[in-house]
């Protein structure tokens, strides 16, 4: 019913990712790893741990997650079975020992009230120390996630989350450059609607290095693009108020004013934004920031 999907890459904590896989009290999920050809071969870790987990191996000649992390995502979902729940773990980041139990204690209530399940979630940090327990509303709308998320109150990252197979195959995750954001915009996608199923009582633990996207500053440049394609789709989504549509077309101009993308059809882009918005002051301020370009 489960598979756990794992985009293979780094070896540094791959053992750890996998030795909480063993620790499960529950078994009851399928493996799936898909090295993205990387350098270091984790075939003497898979098969230590083939004796605890059902596991299906495969190595890709060609590397993908460099240009379009997205793409490699998507080879590995493609390589699994006929589970209708899918979770895609980072190789470096790890599971607490309930965390598939507590999902099939909720399996019930799960398939009547969502498509889509999160854990808590605690930060590993590079130091040895971690984060706080981020928790949920055990019910919350995918939109109001996301303003938490914007508004600094809580965290989100990939590997939390168990995502429904029908779901993904009807929207699957958009290509941003680094994928930064794009299981953002899959998780209002994917939802479909319906709220986001917290699950508080068990922890994913997600690790912050500088091995990381998130943690390496030598990618700013394609977080900014992402950031920026990301918040023009957010100011067109009406399922937020009109105040918020407002502040994402600000990200979404701020981004490509910094980035140097500002030409003729971004700004008519951001006009069409503004107009949906039915705003007349935000409107006639836009108009006045365009005249001040220079010719």
């Amino acid at each position: 019913m489960l598979a756990i999907v794992i985009p293979y890459y780094k070896i540094d904590f791959f053992e750890e990712t996998l030795k909480s896989l063993s620790n499960q009290e529950n078994k009851d999920f399928h493996v799936y790893i898909g090295n993205d050809a990387s350098k270091d071969d984790p075939s003497h870790l898979i098969s230590k741990y083939e004796c605890y987990l059902s596991i299906t191996y495969k190595r890709f000649e060609k590397n993908f997650g460099s240009r379009d992390l997205t793409a490699q995502w998507d080879r590995c979902i493609n390589m699994i079975g006929d589970e209708s729940w899918i979770m895609i773990l980072g190789d470096d980041d790890c599971l607490g020992p309930d965390t598939v139990i507590s999902f099939y204690r909720c399996n019930k209530d799960i398939e009547e009230n969502s498509k889509l399940v999160r854990f808590a979630s605690k930060i590993l940090f590079s130091d040895g120390s971690s984060s706080e327990v981020y928790k949920h509303p055990k019910l919350e709308n995918a939109g109001e996630s996301f303003l938490r998320r914007y508004y600094g109150q809580t965290r989100s990252s990939l590997s939390e989350y168990i995502f429904f197979r029908p779901s993904y195959e009807k929207y699957g995750f958009y290509n941003y450059p680094l994928a930064w954001h794009s299981d953002d915009r899959a998780w209002l996608e994917f939802s479909e609607g319906k709220p986001i199923y917290s699950i508080n009582e068990a922890i994913v633990y997600f690790r912050h290095s500088n091995l990381h996207i998130t943690g390496r500053d030598d990618n700013l440049k394609a977080k900014d693009l992402s950031s920026m394609g990301f918040y023009k789709y957010l100011s067109k989504k009406k399922n937020f108020s009109k105040e918020h549509r407002l502040l994402f077309a600000r990200n979404f101009e701020r981004y490509a004013r910094k980035n140097g993308q500002l030409g003729s059809i971004k700004w008519l882009q951001l006009i069409y934004i503004y107009m949906l918005s039915f705003d007349t002051t935000a409107f006639i301020k836009l108009l006045k920031r365009i005249l001040k370009q220079p010719a």
